[in-house]
């Protein structure tokens, strides 16, 4: 993060979303307050708050994809949830809550990976030795007739031939048996939406006086050799320790997005679906101010987490949402439309850009794709054209104006290849002009 200046933010999403400068900006502005305030000193850096961002635009304009970039960026822990999956308390469903509880899950997952890789070296070298023992067993002594030199010569000579044989690679395709340990639940616990935590917490509560159960299990050497890497790494690594730098970095570092929030605002009515709606909002407004929730790992104050809420707001608009929710979003952010220009710059500007992907599928097959300039002008300009005259779906309409495209050559590619295909614009416009012109078919087609 000492080098991630918002400049080179932007610089970074720019390699993947065209155009939404003004997003951008705010995003990367908010990402790099987070390292700010590492730098204060603790009394004031519990009093400096993370400023929540609203994006507000159409759909298929870069909402999510500028959220999960940012998140890429700064390894922090991030979630996306959908806001029109959440229910008011005491309603059946999923309460908002859950939210903050899969976060930190995310983020114990994402410190354990890094401990992971810490011991990993000496996790396997432990792994192979456990290995090793199972491939050739310890030479059996008893007081009565203890192994001799020669024995413990032979035997020490024999398991470092295994060794070499193992690491160059000859016992790939040969199967062992190993002990596998696995716990028995005496019965199931039949969970509910909204009831995350409960099987599990039930099944780890009972786990500690359930007895172990050792199972035989047939694997390839490859295969065991992993098991056995897992096994003496959940030995190393302390997972109190793991549970603590998680939570803190959830704490400090976490970032929700919140999707579809518009799917929540409700239009000025009180009765109907409208009343969940603001319950909703209702259970939002602790979490974003700040509140502790409650998980299965212990409490996690949601003071300095990042809240990123985004939606189209077609039918409602941001003011339809509670004032209270409003002030917990600060920052208000408006994504532009896209037209033909930017679609020419998605299909070839980004990283992932489209044209190169739809290339790298086909060279599978053996088939060359030749996009000549033309083309993606055309295709550019159909699905401007179709987001015109049906909905508009933003960068979405370029997939599926793609996919009817190249529909034939990628039935086909199997019997055609290897072959060197020229797509120009006279190709695209025999191919989708028939349905650009019939509104009807554009409509239910592309």
């Amino acid at each position: 993060m000492d080098n991630l200046t918002p400049r080179k933010i932007v610089e970074e999403l720019d390699k993947y979303i065209v155009g939404q400068n003004k997003a951008k900006k705010a995003v990367s502005i908010a990402l790099r307050n987070r390292w700010r305030r590492q730098k204060l000193t603790v009394d004031l850096r519990d009093e400096v708050l993370p400023k929540n961002i609203i994006m507000i635009g159409p759909t298929g304009v870069g909402k999510t994809e500028i959220a999960r970039r940012l998140a890429k960026l700064s390894a922090a822990p991030f979630i996306k949830v959908e806001a029109s999956k959440f229910t008011e308390v005491g309603y059946v469903g999923r309460d908002v809550e859950s939210m903050i509880r899969d976060l930190t899950e995310l983020a114990i997952n994402m410190v354990k990976e890094e401990h992971f890789e810490k011991i990993q070296e000496k996790a396997r070298l432990m792994a192979e030795e456990k290995l090793l023992d199972t491939l050739l067993p310890p030479l059996r002594q008893s007081k009565s007739s203890p192994a001799n030199a020669e024995e413990k010569q032979k035997q020490s000579e024999t398991r470092e031939k295994l060794r070499e044989k193992l690491k160059d690679g000859k016992f790939e395709n040969k199967y062992v048996d190993i002990d596998v340990k696995e716990k028995v639940m005496p019965f199931g616990v039949i969970s509910n939406m909204g009831m995350d935590d409960l099987e599990m917490n039930i099944k780890e509560i009972l786990g500690n006086f359930l007895p172990e159960k050792q199972k035989k299990k047939k694997m390839k050497v490859p295969d065991a050799l992993t098991q056995f890497t897992k096994e003496e790494a959940g030995k190393l690594i302390d997972m109190e320790k793991v549970t603590k730098e998680a939570i803190q970095r959830t704490e400090q570092t976490g970032i929700v997005f919140i999707d579809e929030i518009d799917k929540i605002a409700s239009k000025g009515q009180s009765h109907g679906p409208d009343v969940s709606r603001e319950g909703v909002q209702r259970d939002l407004l602790p979490i974003v101010e700040g509140t502790t929730v409650t998980t299965k790992h212990g409490p996690v104050k949601t003071d300095h987490v990042l809240f990123i809420a985004a939606g189209a707001f077609h039918v409602s608009k941001p003011s339809d949402l509670i004032p209270e929710l409003q002030g917990r979003f600060p920052i208000r952010v408006e994504l532009d439309a896209l037209g033909k220009d930017e679609f020419i710059r998605i299909l070839t500007e980004p990283s992932n850009a489209l044209i190169k992907q739809y290339v790298a599928l086909m060279n599978t097959e053996s088939i060359e794709l030749d996009f000549i300039d033309d083309s993606i002008v055309e295709i550019a300009e159909i699905a401007a054209t179709v987001n015109e005259r049906t909905e508009n779906i933003g960068a979405r309409r370029l997939h599926t104006v793609m996919e009817k495209l190249l529909e034939d050559i990628s039935f086909d590619a199997p019997e055609l290849a290897p072959a060197k295909i020229r797509i120009d614009c006279n190709m695209v416009r025999e191919k989708l002009s028939e349905i650009v012109k019939n509104e009807d078919l554009s409509r239910y087609i592309l």
